[in-house]
């Protein structure tokens, strides 16, 4: 883990406005954000859980931790369901966690509905836009891996997974402040930069066609303006 810079916080916050995102206020209040990296390497902890709050001056903090988001290669050849393995969707997920037990031992559980992606193809290749999407329960909660682990393997079957037992109990102990203030409740949102990315792209297509088109129709009504009204003899 280590500390979360001023300069990606405030590019958090830029997110969350543009995706309306909520954004959580209140001293101490988690705001729990996974990173999916531009990577469809499946067995890798390349991506990223971004916790940031205010202190009680009203100072934003926050801290970083290694993670993944994607399901190891291992439930990815073997799914435990005949539709395939869960993908979390990008997305902003109130409420939806608590602290529980994920095989006995503390984690962040699933208690409200998210939406995943069917991996279905039962390949070492993570796909996220070809298979079936769902809307439920899925167990699919936010723990830790080994003491110390180098790869996802069977530690992911779609969680959000922190690979160091020392990171997570970091990560714990932030949330055991945040239950003792407000309760145990806890949201989540995931950005997946490769979603993303495409959104920004497809908007400025959209932003260039219109201002193409306006471009377009204000050199037409120069023209029409200037042409004289009676045709020259």
């Amino acid at each position: 883990m280590s500390q979360l810079d001023q300069k990606n916080i405030r590019g958090f916050l830029k997110l969350a406005k543009s995706e309306n995102y909520k954004v959580f206020t209140r001293p101490f209040e988690l705001n729990i954000w996974g990173v999916r990296k531009d990577s469809t390497v499946p067995n890798k902890f390349d991506d990223n859980i971004y916790v940031f709050w205010k202190d009680e001056k009203g100072n934003w903090d926050g801290k970083v931790f290694p993670a993944t988001t994607d399901p190891g290669t291992f439930w990815l050849k073997t799914p435990m369901k005949e539709l395939g393995t869960a993908i979390m969707k990008q997305g902003q997920y109130i409420d939806a966690y608590a602290m529980g037990l994920h095989k006995g031992k503390p984690a962040l559980v699933q208690v409200g509905p998210i939406t995943v992606f069917r991996d279905y193809d039962r390949d070492a290749v993570l796909d996220f836009n070809n298979g079936r999407e769902e809307t439920g329960m899925f167990a699919v909660n936010i723990h830790r891996a080994g003491a110390d682990s180098k790869e996802v393997g069977q530690w992911s079957a779609g969680c959000q997974v922190i690979p160091n037992e020392k990171a997570f109990d970091e990560f714990l102990a932030l949330a055991e402040r945040h239950k003792a203030r407000y309760g145990n409740k806890f949201s989540y949102g995931l950005v997946d930069e490769r979603a993303y990315l495409r959104r920004v792209m497809r908007r400025g297509v959209y932003i260039l066609g219109a201002v193409l088109i306006l471009a377009a129709a204000y050199a037409g009504y120069q023209a029409y303006r200037n042409k004289p009204i009676l045709p020259k003899i």
